[in-house]
């Protein structure tokens, strides 16, 4: 049975977290060291291309000011759960994700995703199109825990900061009045192009009340 996700749930910029996770979690979700991760291609996620070098000779040394990176639109924090295959396939994918989210565009979804993905995602987009609400980036994203779920699916439990989700110019507010971030859970499948989101989860017993967000 497919689940449908709430569009006011998403994230980007670095988070601080005070949180203790449970036994069954891993414990406190910390930031890690940098683990090797494997690359996934993803034609949605913001990234600078490389520079063509010139074919001719020039004459005189030519300077390029370099350029400044790109600020990230979303960060996705793994602590102690790095390790784990299925959420290092989350944090590579997420991004695009949410750069879909900003956009309110569902064909990066359509592009990128399995298509249950793709329709929970798809739902969500067109109500906030709907009701003239617009993602507010950047925003942070926390992993608190794992579990497995037959068959061959790991449920990433998360707490998204408030500037993940969506704001209503109509009355000036948030669609989630949520300071202290709001519990999301997306199931996690292993495909072709590696550990990717298969469907939006229940966000039964996840607490994000500890955790903290930058302002």
């Amino acid at each position: 049975m497919r689940r449908v996700g709430v569009p006011a749930v998403l994230l980007s910029a670095i988070l601080v977290l005070s949180a203790c996770g449970s036994k069954e979690d891993g414990g406190l979700a910390v930031p890690v060291g940098d683990d090797p991760e494997p690359t996934i291609t993803l034609s949605g996620s913001p990234s600078a291309g490389p520079s063509s070098a010139p074919t001719g000779n020039p004459s005189a040394p030519a300077t390029t000011a370099a350029k400044p990176p790109a600020k990230a639109q979303v960060i996705v924090v793994p602590g102690n759960f790095a390790a784990q295959p299925a959420v290092q396939g989350l944090v590579k994918s997420y991004p695009v994700y949410f750069s879909a989210l900003v956009a309110g565009d569902s064909d990066i979804i359509k592009n990128n995703f399995p298509a249950y993905f793709y329709v929970d995602t798809k739902e969500g987009i067109a109500e906030a199109k709907r009701n003239g609400w617009v993602m507010k980036p950047p925003g942070s994203v926390v992993v608190m825990g794992t579990s497995p779920q037959p068959p061959d699916i790991v449920r990433v439990k998360l707490c998204t900061s408030q500037t993940t989700q969506y704001w209503d110019p109509k009355t000036k507010g948030w669609t989630v009045a949520a300071a202290k971030g709001v519990p999301q859970a997306i199931d996690v499948i292993l495909t072709g192009l590696g550990w990717l989101p298969y469907r939006l989860a229940p966000t039964e017993g996840i607490n994000c009340a500890k955790v903290r967000f930058p302002a």
